[in-house]
Parts: C-alpha cells; structure tokens; sequence
C-alpha cells in the first residue's frame, strides 16, 4: 500500500535552516507529482511546494510565502522527496506534511512538527 514518511522536523531558531524527507512506496515514485503541505495550529493546511514527474521536467512551484527561501527536489533512485527551508520565520511554525495523488487518491503521510522560535 501506499506509504508516506517524513523526517527531519525540529525546532530552530529565526534564520536558521532545515531539511524535510519524505520516504515514500507502494507506487511508482518516478512516475508522480510530490507535494508539501504545512498546518498551524487554527489554521487550514495549505499547499506550500509541488514537484512534477520527470515527465513533467520534475517543474516546481511554491506559494508565494516561501519563494526564494524553500526548495523541493527529488530522488527517484532513493523514492524521497526533500524540502530545503532556509530563512525560516516564526510563520514557518506548522505540522508539514508530504503529498502524493495515486490513481487520483490523495496520500498523506503523518507529519512532521518543524517550529520556528528563538
């Protein structure tokens, strides 16, 4: 079935940097977008980086909130998904999820608590 796990969640301080993971299986990794997703407490989850397949030139796009301090990337070899996050403000404090629609089914892993605070 299909599996996400994502790693690399931890607290750290204003301007400070941290790498996402997101092992994946139970599907053809190469052939699927990626995505990332973060919820702060009282808020609604939001959509924060989409990698494409390698059909798709493995293309991204981020919310405007994190462009320029937060980059996705993949290896296919390794079936993960990262998310670079340089910069990170106390805004960036959310649970982070990684993403995946399988045969038009959306997969969700458990999360990973990154907070921002000094």
């Amino acid at each position: 079935q299909v599996q996400l796990v994502e790693s690399g969640g931890d607290l750290v301080q204003p301007g400070g940097s941290l790498r996402l993971s997101c092992k994946a299986s139970g599907f053809t990794f190469s052939s699927y977008a990626m995505s990332w997703y973060r919820q702060a407490p009282g808020k609604e989850r939001e959509l924060v980086a989409t990698i494409a397949n390698a059909n798709g030139g493995d293309r991204t796009n981020y919310a405007d909130s994190v462009q320029g301090r937060f980059t996705i990337s993949r290896d296919n070899a390794k079936n993960t998904v990262y998310l670079q996050m340089n910069s990170l403000k106390p805004e960036d404090t959310a649970v982070y999820y990684c993403n995946a629609y399988v045969r038009l089914t959306p997969y969700w892993g458990q999360g990973t608590q990154v907070t921002v605070s000094s």
